[in-house]
């Protein structure tokens, strides 16, 4: 049962702060690392893979310092955002390199072994500058598996595959976190998270925003204000109806209809095709103004 800890972690770059104060514990099972594009979570990654040193702060396998400490490295496996492969290799040839880097004892069987567990035996001998997107990920998973490590570091792992590579990844996902490992996957697409992780890690801009079971973190997304675009036969009408309810802080009217924003988001979304339909209202057009992951997520850092 490995545990990751990373008390008070920052890096900079020049005068860049890409990550900020950052304290959490990733135990065993899945946890998915939340964020937008840019947030810095590859960062984190690379810092808790022993990649990447941090600027202030430390992170820890067990207590142990991960930075300058090789012994560490046989109980990680880390599948990077960015190509990580020799495209002149075969599948087989790169995978089995991994596994003499790593002085195992039989490299020969531990990347069959390793290729069999994301199902890559039949490309194996093709080079890898043949292969798919969603083939390089694969392979990639196979390297980092090669020396059966403790925990795993997925950087936005579903990049490219298709949905039936995206199912038999998640299946070897939970199958790892089964057997006991400590998996830690980052992703700025919400469903993948909520599919398969049972904890979460929200990072913006740098910083720890949220921590919490999905549920949890999923509720708040879920009760922050709305804003919404409506449009409909009698914009003036239904904009009197909606104020008079309260369920929005505010209506503004325009060109383009009328801008909502709901502050219960659940009464909004039952209230309006009622209040449409009593005040003889035909609804033309309803959608999110603020769905961004950017805006969801600057909400949980105010919170």
């Amino acid at each position: 049962m490995s545990v990751l800890q990373l008390d008070q972690v920052s890096r900079w770059y020049g005068n860049v702060v890409a990550v900020n104060g950052i304290s959490m514990t990733v135990g065993p099972g899945v946890t998915g690392l939340l964020g937008p594009n840019g947030a810095g979570k590859s960062t984190v990654i690379h810092m808790m893979g022993g990649f990447l040193a941090p600027s202030s702060g430390t992170v820890a396998l067990d207590d142990a310092p991960i930075w300058k400490n090789p012994a560490v490295y046989r109980h990680i496996g880390l599948v990077p955002e960015r190509e990580s492969a020799f495209d002149f290799l075969t599948g087989s040839q790169f995978v089995l390199s991994m596994a003499k880097l790593h002085k195992l004892p039989e490299p020969g069987a531990a990347a069959q072994r390793a290729l069999a567990m994301v199902e890559m035996e039949q490309a194996k001998d093709r080079v890898i500058g043949t292969y798919s997107k969603g083939m390089k990920q694969r392979i990639k998973m196979a390297s980092a598996l090669v020396h059966d490590p403790s925990v795993l570091l997925l950087d936005e792992p579903f990049n490219g595959m298709d949905p039936r590579q995206r199912l038999q990844l998640m299946d070897l996902i939970r199958r790892m976190a089964a057997e006991g490992r400590t998996v830690l996957f980052s992703s700025h697409i919400l469903e993948e998270v909520e599919r398969l992780a049972n904890q979460i890690e929200v990072i913006v801009a740098g910083r720890h925003a949220a921590s919490g079971d999905f549920r949890a973190i999923r509720r708040l997304m879920t009760d922050r204000p709305h804003l919404f675009v409506v449009r409909s036969s009698d914009d003036r009408k239904l904009a009197s109806a909606i104020i008079a309810d309260g369920s929005a802080r505010s209506v503004q009217l325009g060109e383009a209809g009328l801008r909502v924003e709901a502050v219960d988001f659940r009464r909004f979304t039952w209230l309006l095709p009622q209040v449409a339909r009593k005040e003889g209202v035909r609804l033309l057009e309803v959608s999110p103004a603020d769905e961004s992951l950017e805006s969801v997520f600057s909400y949980l850092v105010a919170s």
